[in-house]
């Protein structure tokens, strides 16, 4: 059992800056007043609406991926790109969970993004009404992360990239392990790690990894990549050969 001591949530969220830049979420003010006025929210984005400024931004963000990385092939750096947004999402909503037992409203129309940003993926959250919250559980979690923005963003990458389904909700748990593993040297880690293990048997994240090394069972391409190897909890224990010429699965 992991006991919980309930935490109003400050309008700063400023408990989740001591957890590491992927926790941390921009809540002063409105992305209004920044010096990035046409921030888009991430409903716009799945929704491949377009930008005054990025165009469409789920673009954008893939071929400045690409670019960086020297990605041989668009549906290697969408992968990418989709694995920096998720786990900035289980980071920001599993450390609020965590620390303070519920979380801000997530979703999102309400949280604004910079595809031009640099990793970890820049996101800012409106204004919200004092005591604006959700419960902390597994089950709001699922409901906010998987089905308000993972499910979505999936099916605007598979519309414009086409990756494997399995790679994706392979990138989303791993996404998930590795936000766990972040909080484990804090006293939120037990805490983390109980809600991890009913998010990892959702229907959309079950046996995408192996329940006992959580390895994946599925690999997110970055090997593919120009001097890129396997991840930590690849499938892969070393990089696969492949053809130059053939696609990636």
């Amino acid at each position: 059992m992991v006991l919980l001591l309930v935490v109003d949530l400050d309008p700063e969220l400023a408990a989740l800056r001591p957890l590491g830049a992927f926790f941390v979420l921009r809540t002063i003010g409105d992305p209004a007043e920044t010096s990035h006025p046409a921030l888009p929210t991430l409903a716009q984005v799945y929704e491949n609406a377009s930008s005054d400024v990025y165009g469409n931004p789920l673009t954008f963000r893939i071929r400045k991926v690409a670019d960086a990385l020297d990605a041989p092939e668009p549906r290697i750096a969408a992968s990418i790109a989709h694995l920096g947004l998720a786990a900035r999402l289980w980071s920001a909503a599993l450390g609020c969970a965590a620390v303070y037992g519920r979380i801000p409203d997530l979703s999102p129309g309400r949280l604004h993004w910079d595809p031009d940003g640099s990793a970890p993926e820049d996101l800012w959250l409106a204004p919200r009404e004092p005591g604006e919250s959700l419960p902390g559980d597994a089950r709001t979690l699922a409901d906010v992360v998987l089905h308000g923005h993972l499910e979505p963003l999936a099916a605007a990458l598979r519309t414009a990239y086409r990756p494997a389904g399995g790679l994706l909700w392979g990138n989303a748990a791993s996404a998930l392990v590795g936000a766990v593993r972040q909080l484990g040297p804090h006293g939120a880690g037990a805490r983390a790690r109980a809600l991890a293990a009913e998010l990892l048997a959702h229907p959309l994240l079950e046996g995408t990894l192996d329940p006992r090394t959580l390895r994946r069972r599925s690999c997110c391409l970055y090997y593919r990549l120009p001097g890129g190897g396997v991840c930590g909890d690849c499938c892969f224990t070393r990089a696969p050969r492949s053809s130059p010429r053939g696609t990636s699965g």
